[in-house]
């Protein structure tokens, strides 16, 4: 067990940095963390987008927020986003601190906190650099528990922590507004649940994301053999890419990308009868809704990144790759590469079908 002293651990702080599909990979952490310490305030750092969908679902009681635009800015925006988050995450005192992130800037952050506990990882996923020290005192295996996917490397500091797993996959439901706002919604469009099927064709890399032309392809096959309604989500930097899909499909399309909020979005997938999409953030949450997935992948391993916890599909062109953008890929850098490119539509309209014939329609949901 973690307590070294008689005094109880009163505030934990997970520094989870990233992106979406990260914080709903870490939440099986945060469920295992709330069990173990129920009196402890569990703290996530992250980006501040994220922070209502952290706080509405319960994943940490409390936020510390950064923008990483500011972060990617000047020196002087950085210094003074750097200054920020370090006085409000020391105005805590934290007991505990785990790091998730593994970077530069993570394990500056962990040693400006400077708790009595500091897990990081050992061996690192970014070597330390010239003049960096390591300030962690407990060091996580990268991959604990024997688990190869990433859902096990943020479960990793239980077991350096000697804490029992008790949750091994995320479980992320919608809060009763946002299903009611949710069922409203797909009301309008005279969607049903369990009577369309979620697509999210964006991602945060260009690379991971699969053709607009195919996705279009793929759907109109799809919507013409099933009767299935589609419904496009994603968020609004990606609205051209749904208006390319909308503009080559000839089957009715609901475009909802870049008008939902990450809670509502729980709430419309959690309604879906299937989802499909590229590697990305709305997929983790599609599989932590419980809702079956069919996720297309590049060069990311799907024994790594893929769904967990839900009857799913991962699709990955054979490697190694017989490159079709050599002039733009940047491999071995999995955001760089585009190996996804090279899915062809029949496959993934076959998942499609396989999986929708292997799972049944709930005839219940908590709403």
């Amino acid at each position: 067990m973690l307590q070294t002293s008689p005094a109880p651990l009163r505030s934990i702080l997970v520094i989870q940095t990233k992106y979406i599909g990260d914080i709903v990979l870490a939440s099986a952490l945060a469920e295992n963390l709330r069990l173990e310490f129920p009196d402890a305030r569990l703290v996530f750092l992250c980006e501040a987008r994220l922070a209502s969908f952290v706080i509405a679902h319960g994943i940490a009681s409390e936020v510390v927020t950064f923008r990483r635009a500011h972060l990617r800015g000047t020196i002087p925006q950085r210094g003074k986003e750097l200054y920020a988050m370090v006085r409000a995450l020391r105005r805590f005192r934290f007991d505990l601190t785990i790091d998730l992130s593994d970077s530069k800037t993570s394990r500056m952050l962990t040693g400006l906190v400077n708790a009595k506990t500091r897990v990081g990882y050992n061996p690192t996923e970014r070597p330390l650099r010239l003049l960096e020290r390591q300030p962690a005192n407990v060091f996580a295996k990268p991959f604990g528990f024997g688990g190869e996917h990433f859902v096990y490397r943020y479960l990793s500091p239980l077991q350096a922590l000697g804490v029992g797993l008790h949750v091994t996959v995320p479980n992320i439901q919608p809060l009763p507004f946002e299903t009611a706002k949710a069922l409203a919604l797909l009301g309008t469009h005279q969607l049903h649940p369990d009577a369309f099927i979620a697509v999210h064709a964006g991602a945060s890399f260009e690379g991971r994301r699969w053709q607009p032309e195919r996705f279009a392809e793929a759907i109109g096959e799809i919507a013409s053999e099933t009767g299935l309604g589609v419904v496009l989500v994603g968020g609004p930097d990606e609205r051209e890419i749904a208006e390319r899909i909308v503009a080559r499909t000839a089957s009715p399309v609901v475009n909802l990308v870049g008008t939902l909020s990450l809670e509502t979005l729980l709430a419309v997938l959690k309604q879906a009868r299937l989802f499909l999409g590229n590697e990305s953030g709305p997929m983790h949450m599609a599989a932590a809704a419980g809702i079956p997935v069919v996720g297309l992948f590049g060069l990311t391993p799907p024994s790594q990144w893929g769904p967990v916890g839900v009857p799913s599909i991962a699709l990955q062109p054979p490697m190694p790759c017989n490159c079709v953008a050599s002039d733009i890929c940047g491999r071995p850098d999995f955001s760089k590469a585009y190996c996804v490119w090279r899915l062809e539509v029949k496959p993934v309209v076959d998942a499609v079908r396989e999986l929708l014939s292997r799972t049944h329609v709930k005839l219940e949901r908590a709403i």
